[in-house]
């Protein structure tokens, strides 16, 4: 008979390794109104691109002082939500005042786990195809909003053939034996404004048109079988290698790994409404006709 009394209850907390994914804004200058125009400008560019990110701010390259009350209350009316800072000497002790934690991005955070996908990799530096100002938002994830469901969106899941593991990234592992394939997420109708999909840890498929004003984001790779006309954002979790191709290409804003363009006047003729293919090399964003060698 066994006695029951004596089995421990199970403890109402635990710690586990997490990777937090979050914008870092750049500032090229402590003056306020430079900074509120090139927010404002950056954010209506960008539309929802960045919107309920988590936000560090690299105050490392100045010497003058910023108006962190003003600036925190800023990013925040963009629904922006700042949560560390790095900076030197009053600029730090400013911001912390504000209560922005210090945060090191200089190496990754430690971790005692020894698989290595609880390593949190190292930030990925993503600069905008736009040309800049004095204010650079680092996108190292697009959004990070939970995926509707496919019986919400009309998705349905394709397996890919393989066994792969994700990473704390959200990007491809190893192959593991024993493991379910990943699926692709598939949506089978065009999407309209204001709708958004997002595609966690695999590839978006989307048989139909992106309306302009929606948005098709994926942490692997993004194919639209159909005209492509609103945001396109793959790799969102940092994959550099990630592509978005599409049968008619002219869109509003493209985005790899964070790197992004938004795409105000006409496209090379060669590439308007034709299909198309964007990719990264290095940290600038490539344009190709589909069946041309990238």
């Amino acid at each position: 008979m066994t006695d029951s009394s004596h089995k421990k209850n199970p403890l109402a907390l635990d710690f586990k390794s997490a990777t937090l994914y979050a914008v870092r804004v750049v500032l090229h200058s402590a003056d306020l109104s430079e900074l509120l125009a090139s927010l404002d400008q950056r954010m209506a560019d960008a539309g929802s691109f960045f919107e309920n990110e988590a936000v560090v701010i690299d105050a490392q390259g100045l010497n003058d002082t910023v108006d962190w009350p003003a600036l925190v209350s800023a990013l925040r009316e963009h629904q922006l939500r700042p949560i560390g800072v790095m900076a030197n000497d009053n600029n730090l002790k400013l911001a912390g005042e504000c209560g922005l934690e210090p945060v090191d991005l200089s190496s990754a955070p430690a971790t005692r786990a020894p698989a290595p996908a609880e390593t949190a990799p190292p930030p990925v530096v993503a600069k905008p195809a736009a040309p800049s100002t004095k204010i650079k938002t680092d996108a190292q994830s697009a959004k990070t909003e939970p995926a509707s469901t496919p019986a919400e969106t009309g998705a349905t899941a394709a397996p890919t053939g393989g066994q792969s593991t994700t990473t704390s990234s959200g990007q491809p592992g190893a192959a593991v034996a024993g493991n379910p394939p990943t699926a692709t997420m598939v949506i089978n109708r065009p999407l309209r404004s204001g709708q958004r999909i997002y595609a966690r840890g695999t590839d978006l498929i989307v048989i139909g048109m992106v309306s302009q004003g929606a948005e098709v984001i994926a942490d692997g790779n993004i194919h639209v079988y159909g005209p492509l006309r609103g945001k396109a954002m793959a790799g969102a979790r940092g994959d550099t290698s990630a592509k978005i191709f599409t049968t008619q290409l002219n869109p509003e804003l493209l985005a790899v790994a964070g790197v992004y363009r938004v795409v105000e006047s006409a496209l090379d003729p060669a590439l308007a409404n034709q299909p198309a293919i964007v990719q990264l090399e290095g940290e600038t964003l490539q344009i190709v006709p589909l069946g041309t060698k990238g």
